[in-house]
């Protein structure tokens, strides 16, 4: 109950993540997606689709029931389109969930996920175009929704 609360809400996860990437003595960093700029969507979407859509989808549909935990207590992998909640979370976190992993961002070793942690195979600019490509393919009022989310960061 406590992990899903910490996913939930957006403010603690906000709050930790700037402190998990940067470190908790210096100010959170910000990320910048790049979803308007079509050389790195492309790359994004090429780094997607080798590295991200076997479990999230070639469309970003996600799996089947994927806020319900499977037989081993782990979630599917989410839809990463408008169905999803990725477009409620800003690009810090959403950079240091893909970079470090859920774990890291509970402060919880134990935890289990089937995503993987892409620190050390992506570098931050492919995590970043990843991110980008995502982002470009929400509907604009969902896109304003984030970019709105991101300037009162």
């Amino acid at each position: 109950m406590k992990r899903a609360l910490v996913l939930g809400a957006a403010g603690v996860g906000f709050a930790a993540i700037g402190h998990f990437v940067i470190g908790s003595n210096q100010p959170a960093q910000a990320v910048t997606l790049q979803a308007e700029n079509p050389m790195v969507v492309l790359q994004g979407s090429q780094i997607y689709q080798n590295n991200c859509a076997s479990c999230h989808g070639a469309n970003l549909e996600g799996q089947p029931n994927w806020r319900q935990r499977d037989a081993e207590g782990r979630l599917p992998a989410p839809p990463h389109n408008e169905d999803g909640h990725t477009w409620h979370h800003d690009s810090l976190t959403l950079f240091g969930l893909t970079k470090y992993g859920i774990a890291a961002l509970i402060n919880d070793p134990s935890y289990q996920s089937n995503m993987p942690v892409y620190e050390g195979i992506l570098t931050d600019k492919e995590i970043i175009a990843v991110l980008s490509y995502i982002k470009s393919t929400w509907p604009e009022d969902i896109k304003a929704m984030h970019d709105e989310m991101e300037r009162q960061r």
